[in-house]
């Protein structure tokens, strides 16, 4: 079992670890902060070191409880002590992104009642999906402007875990159309204070002012009711 240390501090930026397994290309580790690819976002890349040695990890990725770091060489074994340091401009950019999309989202909900049918966070360019029925680029231009005014508050971002059954006695707990939270008793909960609450288990920043603004740079129809956003960040607006 790998101990998932980004789940407690997205600013962890460098760790301790021990090598459980060396499967092909991918290494095993009893615990560390790369974040796998998984909930539409990007996994973390970065270095692992073993004395003055040094490896690149380009692709991390989570099979049950157990969290595959892919090299481009190989020369670890089982019981190496190693230190991790993950690509932190990449990570910080993720942190971001998601956050904004987190808070992107709540908007959307509270203006027009919309659900998340999907999304991606990328480095550069972002998208959510909302089931809004009606195409209004206007309407999506009022939320993009909402959302900003909102990360403009300074609005902290906290992380805490709860029951499942706590969870979901709170209103809007669940924002996805089609996907529930992870079928376990605790739950990690991500909340932007007075704006937003999900079940959530990726990296976020502490504070709505790091995200910066929110860019729209594109719509699209993808079916019946619904909407594709775009959108990038700008650190000003």
């Amino acid at each position: 079992m790998t101990k998932l240390l980004y789940m407690d501090d997205s600013y962890l930026k460098d760790f301790e670890a021990e090598v459980l397994e060396v499967v092909g290309e991918e290494v095993v580790l009893d615990q560390t902060a790369f974040y796998p690819r998984g909930g539409g976002l990007p996994e973390d890349t970065g270095i692992i070191f073993k004395g003055q040695e040094k490896y690149l990890v380009d692709h991390v990725r989570k099979e049950y409880d157990k969290v595959f770091h892919h090299f481009t060489t190989m020369g670890l074994c089982s019981g190496d002590k190693v230190r991790g340091i993950i690509d932190w401009e990449r990570r910080y950019i993720i942190m971001r992104m998601h956050t904004g999309l987190h808070a992107l989202a709540s908007v959307f909900n509270r203006r027009t009642g919309a659900l998340i049918t999907g999304n991606q966070v990328g480095i550069d360019v972002s998208r959510l999906d909302v089931n809004i029925e009606k195409f209004d680029r206007k309407l999506i231009e009022e939320v993009f402007l909402e959302t900003n005014e909102e990360l403009s508050k300074n609005r902290n971002v906290k992380i805490y875990y709860l029951s499942r059954e706590e969870a979901f006695k709170i209103p809007g707990i669940v924002k996805l159309a089609e996907v529930m939270p992870p079928n376990i008793e605790r739950l990690r909960i991500v909340e932007i204070e007075g704006l937003d609450i999900q079940a959530d288990g990726g990296p976020h920043v502490s504070n709505t002012k790091e995200v910066g603004f929110l860019k729209l740079v594109g719509v699209e129809n993808k079916g019946k009711n619904n909407r594709r956003v775009y959108f990038s960040l700008e650190q000003t607006k």
